[in-house]
C-alpha cells in the first residue's frame, strides 16, 4: 500500500456560519498534516484532501461532525507523496462554478445510476448516450467508448454547449459523468430543464466507475486536479504530464519534445509564451541599463552601514562589542568616527562609553562614499510571478557588502522591480559569473532556499585552471574549514566540514589550462575554489587561491582585471508552484571557448 492518501468527496448541504467553519476547518488540516484544497459555499462543500491515514481519519471524524455533513461520501487513492503544495480552505459562492440560477442540486438532482449498473447497461449494449460533461484538455486523457464530448473549456459553457447537441437526444437515455460527479449534479438537472427526458447521472464518477468495474467500455485514463496528472482504471498515477503554462495534457511522446520545458512552457504554446516571455525579459533589461547608466554607487553619497548588536553582546561596551564585530575597523577609526557623531542609534549620535543592547542597530554613516565600478553586462533569463533568473556577470558583489553598497545584485535588481525587493535564494562569489536564482516574495523564498540548503539543486559550473590533471574525471571530497578566516577565506582542513566537488576534463588550452565541467555535491563558501587549489589546479584569474599554493590579499577583483574563470553554467531546481524540475542555463563567457 503506498503511503498518501488522497481523498477526494462533496456534498451539497445547505452550510451556514462560513467564517468561522473556514479557519476550524484549516486548523484541523494543519494539525494532521493535510495538503489539498477545501472550497466552502452555502450550497456545500467539495474537497480534495492528501495526507498519512491517520490524519485523513481524523479530519474525516471532525468534518463528519458538522450538521448536514454526517453522511460525506468520500473517494480515495494512493500515492507515494502528496500531490499538493499548500493546504488552502476557501469560501465561494458555488463549490462547483456553474452561474445558471436554480440549478441547486441540495434540493434536486436526476436519477443516478451506479457503475455496475451502467456496465451492465453497455455489456447488454442497450441504447444509450453517454456525455461527457468534462473540459477539452481532461478528455483527452481518455473517456468512455463512444462519449460525446460537449467540447468546451470550463464548465461555465455547458449550457452553451447544450445547445448544439441533436435534437433527437432529447428523447433517449442520456447518462452524464465527469471525473468524480460533481458536475453532473447540476450538468443532468440542467439538461431536465432543456428538454431531455429520459437523464441520469453515474454516481461518483469515473473514478467511482474505476473502482468497481474497472476499465471495462473505457478508452485510456482519467485526468485529475493535482500533480498525479492522471490515473489510470487501476487508480494508479500513470505517465501523463501537464503544461503549466496552457494547461495542456502532454503524452509521453510531447514530453520528450525540445519544446517541452517543465514548468515553462509546452509543445502547444511555446510560441505564443516564447514571444511573451522574450518580450517581458526585453522590458526589463531596458529598465536595468536606465538604472546603471550611471551606476548608483560610483557618484558620491552618504552610505548608512547597519550594525546589528547580537545577544552574545548584550551589555558590552560600544567599542568592545565593535571590536568584537570584526568589522575590518580598527579601534582608533571607531574611536574617530564616534568622535565625529557618525554612528547613530535611531537617529541620535552614540555617545563614548555607551552600553549597547541585543537587537539594536547602529547605523555608521560614510559620507563622500563613491564604490568602484563594476561590471552591468547583466541579462535576464526567465522570469514568472514567482520567480526572476538573471545572468551574473562579474565583477559584481551580489549583497551590500565591504566597498559595496549601491552597486550590487541585489540593489540594483530592486531599482528595476521596485517596489518589489526580489531574495536571493543563493549566491556567488562577486568575481563568478553565471546564473543566479531569485525569489519574488518572502513565502516563495521559503520553498525554494531549503532546496539549496538541503542539496536539492544541481548546479554546473565551467572553470579554467592551472594545469592539466591527469585523469579525464575525478573528484575531491576534503573537508573545509568550518568557518572563514581573513577575506573570507576558507582552506581545506581535516578537522572541519565535509565538502565534496565532481570535476570533468572537457579540453586544453595551449597556454597549459584547462576547461572542467565542475559539479558541487555540497554547497559550501569556496568549496569549487579551494578545492581545485588543494588538487595544485587553482582557477586562472583567482585573486585569492594562487597557484604554488600560495594565498592572495585581494578580496575582489577590479573591473580591468582579467576575469576569474569560473562560470555558473546552469542550474536545476524544483519549482516552487508547479513541482517540477525546471533548468536555467547562463551564455557561456569567451574564456570557455575551445577552438
Amino acid at each position: 500500500m503506498l503511503p498518501i492518501v488522497n481523498i477526494a468527496a462533496y456534498q451539497f448541504v445547505s452550510l451556514s456560519d462560513l467564517d468561522r467553519l473556514r479557519p476550524e476547518l484549516l486548523a484541523i488540516c494543519q494539525e494532521q498534516g493535510l495538503r489539498g484544497t477545501i472550497l466552502l459555499s452555502p450550497e456545500g462543500i467539495n474537497l480534495f484532501l492528501a495526507g498519512s491515514r491517520e490524519g485523513i481519519d481524523a479530519f474525516l471524524q471532525h468534518v463528519r461532525g458538522i450538521p448536514g455533513l454526517e453522511g460525506l461520501p468520500v473517494k480515495e487513492s494512493y500515492s507515494e507523496k502528496i500531490p499538493f503544495n499548500r493546504m488552502l480552505v476557501k469560501i465561494k459562492a458555488e463549490i462547483i462554478a456553474f452561474g445558471v440560477a436554480g440549478i441547486e442540486p441540495g434540493h434536486y438532482t436526476s436519477r443516478r445510476i451506479s457503475p455496475h449498473d451502467l456496465k451492465q447497461w453497455l455489456d447488454e449494449g442497450r441504447p444509450v448516450t453517454l456525455l461527457d460533461t468534462r473540459n477539452r484538455f481532461e478528455v483527452r486523457t481518455g473517456t468512455f467508448q463512444n462519449a460525446i464530448e460537449i467540447q468546451v473549456d470550463d464548465f461555465r459553457h455547458f449550457p452553451e454547449a447544450v445547445e448544439q447537441l441533436p435534437e433527437e437526444l432529447k428523447q433517449q437515455p442520456v447518462v452524464t459523468f465527469c471525473t468524480g460527479g460533481i458536475r453532473c449534479e447540476k450538468a443532468a438537472p440542467f439538461l431536465e430543464r432543456a428538454g431531455f427526458q429520459d437523464v441520469y447521472q453515474l454516481d461518483g464518477g469515473i473514478l467511482k466507475y474505476f473502482e468497481e468495474c474497472g476499465g471495462a467500455h473505457y478508452n485510456g485514463d482519467c485526468f485529475v486536479f493535482d500533480q498525479r496528472v492522471a490515473l489510470n482504471p487501476e487508480l494508479k498515477q500513470c505517465d501523463w504530464a501537464q503544461c503549466y503554462a496552457c494547461q495542456s495534457v502532454l503524452s509521453v511522446e510531447e514530453q520528450q519534445s525540445p519544446l517541452y520545458r517543465p514548468g515553462l512552457s509546452c509543445p502547444n504554446c511555446y510560441e505564443s509564451t516564447e514571444a511573451a516571455q522574450q518580450k517581458l525579459l526585453a522590458k526589463r533589461l531596458t529598465t536595468w541599463r536606465e538604472v546603471v547608466n550611471p551606476l548608483p554607487g560610483s557618484q558620491s553619497y552618504e552610505n548608512i552601514r547597519p550594525i546589528n548588536i547580537p545577544l552574545r553582546l548584550d551589555g558590552c561596551e560600544l567599542l568592545a562589542a565593535l571590536e568584537a564585530l570584526k568589522t575590518h575597523v580598527t579601534r582608533t577609526a571607531w574611536e574617530e568616527i564616534i568622535r565625529d557623531g557618525r554612528l547613530t542609534c535611531r537617529g541620535e549620535v552614540v555617545q563614548p562609553g555607551r552600553i549597547v543592547r541585543a537587537g539594536e542597530q547602529l547605523e555608521h554613516h560614510v559620507p563622500g562614499t563613491t564604490e568602484p565600478d563594476v561590471s552591468v553586462d547583466l541579462s535576464f533569463l526567465y522570469e514568472d510571478q514567482w520567480l526572476v533568473v538573471v545572468h551574473k556577470p562579474a565583477p559584481l558583489p551580489m549583497h551590500p557588502c565591504g566597498r559595496f553598497h549601491r552597486n550590487t545584485l541585489t540593489e540594483l535588481l530592486n531599482l528595476v522591480y521596485a517596489p518589489a525587493k526580489l531574495r536571493p535564494a543563493h549566491r556567488l562569489d562577486a568575481d563568478t559569473s553565471g546564473v543566479v536564482v531569485l525569489s519574488r516574495s518572502r513565502e516563495i523564498a521559503r520553498l525554494v532556499q531549503p532546496q539549496f540548503e538541503k542539496g536539492q539543486v544541481r548546479k554546473r559550473y565551467l572553470a579554467r585552471v592551472h594545469g592539466c590533471p591527469p585523469n579525464a574525471q575525478f573528484e575531491c571530497h576534503h573537508p573545509l574549514q568550518a568557518t572563514p578566516g581573513e577575506l573570507g577565506v576558507r582552506l581545506p582542513d581535516e578537522t572541519g566540514v565535509a565538502a565534496s566537488t565532481r570535476f570533468q576534463v572537457i579540453g586544453t588550452f595551449s597556454d597549459q589550462t584547462t576547461l572542467l565541467d565542475v559539479e558541487p555535491l555540497t554547497g559550501r563558501t569556496n568549496q569549487i575554489r579551494a578545492h581545485l587549489w588543494h588538487l595544485g589546479f587553482p582557477i586562472q584569474g583567482d585573486p585569492i587561491y594562487l597557484p604554488d599554493g600560495q594565498i592572495g590579499r585581494s578580496q575582489a577583483l577590479p573591473l580591468t582585471a582579467a576575469p576569474m574563470c569560473l562560470h555558473a553554467e546552469t542550474l536545476e531546481l524544483t519549482h516552487p508552484m508547479t513541482q517540477q524540475r525546471v533548468t536555467f542555463q547562463g551564455k557561456r563567457p569567451s574564456w570557455a571557448e575551445i577552438s
